[in-house]
Order: C-alpha cells, then sequence, then structure tokens
C-alpha cells in the first residue's frame, strides 16, 4: 500500500510538470492536473494539502534539477571566462529550449510558497558564478572583485534579458542572444571573452 502511495504521488508529481510545461501557473488546474494524471481530483489533496503545496514541490523538484545541470556545467575543465561562459550557455538554452516552464520557474507568481522558495533558489546560481569569480581571481585570471556581489549582477542580467519584461527574444535571435550574453557576462567579471565551441548542456 505504501509504495502504490508512493507511486501514486509521483505520477501527480509528474503529470503536473507535464501540465506546467505547456500552460505555466497560472493556467494550471487541480482537475487538469488530475485528468492528466488519470487521477480523481479527491486523490490530489490526499497527497498535497492544496494546489500551492504541489506546485511548490513541483518548483523544489525541477530548480534542484536545474541548478545541479548549472553545477555540472561550471564543474568542466577550462579558464575562469570558459566556465562562466559555459554555464550561461547551458542555462540560457535550457531556458529557450522550456521557454514557458522557465517562465513559471522564475518570474510568474505561483503562490507564497512558490514565491519564498524561488528566493531560496536563486542563491545556488549566484553561488555557482561566485565560485568561478573567486578561482578566477585567484588564478590571475580575473580583477579582485567582491564575488558575490558581481555574480548576484549576472543571474539577475541573466533572467531579465531571457525572461524577464524586458526580454524580446524571438526564436531567431537565440544564437545571437547567447552570444551577446555569454561576452556580456565575461566582461562583467573583468574577462576577455572569446569564441569557443558550445558545450552546453541541454535537455534531451
Amino acid at each position: 500500500m505504501a509504495s502504490r502511495l508512493a507511486e501514486t504521488r509521483e505520477e501527480i508529481i509528474a503529470a503536473t510538470l507535464r501540465v506546467v510545461w505547456k500552460c505555466g501557473y497560472a493556467d494550471a488546474t487541480v482537475a487538469g492536473i488530475a485528468a492528466e494524471a488519470g487521477v480523481a481530483t479527491g486523490l490530489i489533496y490526499k497527497h498535497f494539502p492544496s494546489k500551492d503545496d504541489l506546485f511548490d514541490e513541483v518548483f523544489q523538484r525541477i530548480s534542484t534539477r536545474e541548478i545541479a545541470v548549472c553545477r555540472a556545467a561550471a564543474s568542466m575543465t577550462g579558464t575562469a571566462a570558459d566556465r562562466i561562459s559555459r554555464v550561461v550557455e547551458t542555462f540560457a538554452r535550457r531556458a529557450f529550449k522550456g521557454r514557458r516552464l522557465a517562465v513559471a520557474l522564475l518570474v510568474e507568481s505561483a503562490g507564497q510558497a512558490v514565491e519564498a522558495d524561488r528566493l531560496k533558489f536563486r542563491r545556488p546560481y549566484q553561488d555557482i558564478f561566485a565560485d568561478i569569480i573567486r578561482s578566477g581571481v585567484l588564478a590571475g585570471e580575473l580583477p579582485d572583485q567582491d564575488a558575490e556581489l558581481v555574480a548576484a549582477a549576472l543571474v539577475g542580467g541573466i533572467v531579465e534579458c531571457l525572461i524577464g519584461p524586458l526580454s524580446k527574444v524571438g526564436n531567431s535571435e537565440i544564437d545571437v542572444v547567447i552570444a551577446t550574453l555569454r561576452a556580456f557576462c565575461v566582461r562583467a567579471s573583468g574577462g576577455q571573452p572569446h569564441v569557443t565551441r558550445s558545450s552546453a548542456i541541454v535537455m534531451a
């Protein structure tokens, strides 16, 4: 019985992810999620006290996965400029490939629990860039600077350019936008951008 309950819970979470991927949080309803999962609406509330709790669980799952992918990109060998560039491209290409999901994760209103966790899950992205910047400073590749402040500025700039209200990116502009962002982030941290072969980690 416990195993079946756990399986049902995972099916509901997977169905919620598919619904959010297609229409975001705003248009995701419990009835629609139940239909996607093939379960009764009431069964969802047996596993999650509210829609906000369900959305927050999905948010945490996806955010944890995306942070892990960016950490993997950051851990690959190269100069600080190479690593910053790689993380930017990885984040950007994954955001473009799942643009509706990225909007839901990063900017769309989705209840108090998600809003609170959104702030918490921004920090790991800042830490990824800050760690690269600090190692670049120690290696003499980047000038001495406040790594956390610069990293926070990079994260804010990337999100604003890709998905924020100032973003006006069309499908035909994706490569240009990514190349510009890569160069901007490297320059902003004091490095010298150069053309490298893409090694971004994108969604299957």
